[in-house]
């Protein structure tokens, strides 16, 4: 193997590195604004907080699969 080789894999490895950390750190910024607008959306009206709580958590769900799927096509990549 030649050290350009070498170079490169080091480079795409640090790239879905940098990509899996990116796509994690996207999906803690989802679920944070998620969670934040349905806190505040149960303040004004507590009545409906049954189902905020479920369209939440739902929505939650799907940004953390979304942020698997990015971080496995990272690693992959």
């Amino acid at each position: 193997m030649s050290v350009l080789t070498v170079l490169l894999e080091g480079i795409a490895s640090a790239g879905g590195a940098v990509g899996a950390g990116i796509a994690a750190l996207g999906a803690g910024v989802g679920v944070g604004q998620s969670g934040k607008g349905a806190l505040e959306a149960m303040a004004r009206q507590p009545e409906v907080s049954g189902d905020l709580r479920s369209n939440m958590i739902l929505a939650a769900a799907l940004v953390e699969g979304v942020a698997l799927f990015g971080v496995v096509v990272a690693l992959i990549s």
